[in-house]
């Protein structure tokens, strides 16, 4: 009986911590500046970030762009996305998802043999703050299963936290599970398939916000995206910015981490 009772309580307490934790749930967001100045955050959000090794944002001082790329379904566009990003010799990040990985594994084989990362967007595109230590294990888990039986590769260490919904619970678990969560310092409403407004305007709104050290998010199923990335490419080159990788862009981190502790 002793022994039940002392499993209740850890039971309860568990149960307790992880609603505790879910109680409070960040959408993550970003403030843009004006004349291409750096996007800043919430200042807790920073600290989280900071705490659990995320990040948003490259180094500001620099002219340097990093662009990722969100592939929940395909919609016939990313082909057209990784023919740009191949002719101009640019490395992208690909947050890819259960249903990804299942109806596309074509365009996933490409991805890694064309030199870009494929990152982990969860299974089922759940809310990773709500839901249980358990299932957001499994969520992660069954998309990196899935990448390295399709591709053979085993490294996948970048998340993009589905929805932009996290907080601490979700930031130290993912963590743990050896994942580097990857938020971003620009986006628009361009996922929205039946409200395309043509290459023009995509091409405007990128360039209008383009700042030093930029995480772009963008979504593979914007017709408008695929058909301005080869102009956003070459204006941004124009400008004096160059594209860099999620992997150059953590071990300019880690450079700099090592730089002040000694």
């Amino acid at each position: 009986m002793k022994t039940l009772i002392s499993g209740c309580l850890a039971m309860c307490l568990l149960f307790s911590t992880q609603v505790g934790f879910a109680k409070e749930v960040y959408h993550w967001s970003f403030k843009p500046n004006n004349n291409h100045e750096p996007a800043d955050t919430e200042k807790e959000y920073k600290d989280l970030l900071d705490r659990y090794s995320g990040f948003y944002i490259g180094d500001t001082s620099h002219k340097t762009l990093y662009l990722t790329f969100d592939n929940g379904y395909e919609n016939g566009y990313t082909k057209d996305v990784l023919d740009v990003l191949k002719e101009k010799d640019v490395p992208a990040a690909f947050f890819v998802t259960g249903h990804y990985l299942n109806s596309a594994p074509g365009l996933v084989k490409r991805m890694v043999e064309e030199g870009h990362i494929v990152g982990n967007h969860s299974w089922n595109h759940p809310s990773l703050p709500e839901i249980s230590d358990e299932e957001l294990k499994e969520e992660l888990e069954k998309v990196k299963e899935k990448f390295t039986q399709l591709t053979g590769e085993t490294d996948m260490h970048y998340l993009r936290p589905p929805r932009g919904t996290f907080n601490e619970r979700s930031l130290q678990k993912t963590e743990e599970l050896g994942y580097v969560n990857v938020f971003w310092s620009f986006a628009y409403n361009d996922w929205e398939t039946n409200k395309q407004k043509g290459a023009d305007y995509a091409y405007n709104r990128i360039m209008e916000r383009i700042h030093p050290g930029a995480v772009l998010l963008l979504h593979s199923v914007s017709k408008d995206n695929a058909e301005a990335l080869g102009r956003v490419i070459d204006e941004c080159r124009r400008q004096g910015y160059t594209f860099k990788s999620l992997d150059e862009l953590m071990f300019e981190n880690w450079l700099k981490v090592g730089e002040e502790k000694a």
